[in-house]
């Protein structure tokens, strides 16, 4: 893959990564086993992106995070607040939208 794509399929996903995380994080998780749902899903990030992602997140009111230390070693959970479910309501919309979009232009049935 050439740099030219490779900054194109980034800015694509750059956008996306969002509204997965606040869809995944419906169910409370920590950042470890986020980026491994996420992968597994076939949403690879990096986990220097994903950490700053989900503080500013939460710095934004979209998540909330707890700490767990009743294992040996101590794991901040995060979780979707309403405003975050809210967000990703209107993203998952607005996606839609543009997949049906994008799905139109490419099959010529757009206006």
């Amino acid at each position: 893959m050439d740099d030219v794509t490779a900054q194109h399929l980034q800015e694509l996903r750059r956008g996306t990564v969002v509204l997965a995380c606040l869809v995944t994080l419906e169910r409370a998780d920590y950042g470890y086993a986020l980026l491994e749902s996420l992968a597994t899903a076939g949403f690879s990030v990096d986990a220097n992106t994903l950490y700053p992602l989900l503080r500013r997140l939460e710095r934004q009111g979209l998540l909330m995070s707890e700490w767990n230390t009743e294992d040996a070693r101590p794991r901040k959970f995060y979780r979707t607040s309403a405003d975050g479910r809210e967000l990703a309501t209107l993203l998952r919309r607005d996606w839609d939208a543009l997949h049906t979009a994008i799905s139109d232009l490419t099959e010529g049935t757009s206006s």
